[in-house]
């Protein structure tokens, strides 16, 4: 009878011990599933994260896309005025310019010359210059061009001189008058010959970049 009861008391002694070693297993198991599943989340959270931050970057690299004019960089220029200072496109960088080609024998030109002064001497979202060229299809020779226009009622107007017409060339001008319209990226959106107006440079211009 006392073996028996050893016995029992031995299994009952083995079963505790059992029970005891086998709840830390379990709960090292549980801790070890909740840390897995944190960490799961946390790396669903950084790719959420990842695939917002390249939407943005898209978004924004549509939206810059967008702002940009179609067609060819300006050609570039520095040349003098009448006054003896330099003006280049460079120095325009980052501004829409409108440029008007005009020639002192042209009526058409002269005609719209106040105009196109009190326009150059307002803000109207882009930087106005004219260019005339010396020596260039029946242009009077620089310095005899700069007496003659220092006879005009002209204060705003920044006149360059484009020598022999070598950027007359370059921007494809055949007649006078004609106009450059150049974006803020600086690309040449169109050039085209004839009298425009203020309100047509001004539409030109809500349409370019």
């Amino acid at each position: 009878m006392k073996k028996i009861l050893m016995v029992i008391g031995l299994i009952t002694i083995m079963s505790l011990v059992a029970v005891g070693c086998g709840k830390p297993q379990m709960e090292s198991e549980t801790t070890i599933e909740e840390d897995m599943m944190e960490e799961e989340e946390v790396m669903e959270e950084e790719d959420m994260m990842e695939e917002e931050d390249v939407m943005e970057e898209e978004d924004m690299m549509s939206e810059e896309e967008s702002m940009k004019n179609e067609g060819n960089q300006a050609p570039a220029f520095t040349l003098m005025d009448t006054n003896g200072q330099t003006l280049s496109l460079e120095a325009l960088k980052g501004e829409k310019v409108y440029v008007k080609f005009w020639a002192s024998w042209c009526s058409i030109c002269l005609s719209g010359m106040d105009e196109l002064d009190d326009l150059s001497g307002r803000s109207e979202g882009y930087r106005v210059i004219t260019i005339v060229s010396p020596g260039y299809k029946n242009e009077k020779e620089t310095e005899a061009f700069k007496l003659w226009y220092e006879g005009l009622d002209t204060e705003n107007m920044i006149v360059l001189l484009d020598e022999d017409g070598v950027y007359a060339r370059e921007y494809g001008v055949r007649a006078y008058p004609t106009s450059a319209y150049i974006g803020s990226d600086g690309v040449l959106v169109k050039v085209l010959p004839g009298h425009v107006n203020e309100a047509t440079i001004n539409e030109s211009f809500s349409m370019i970049h």
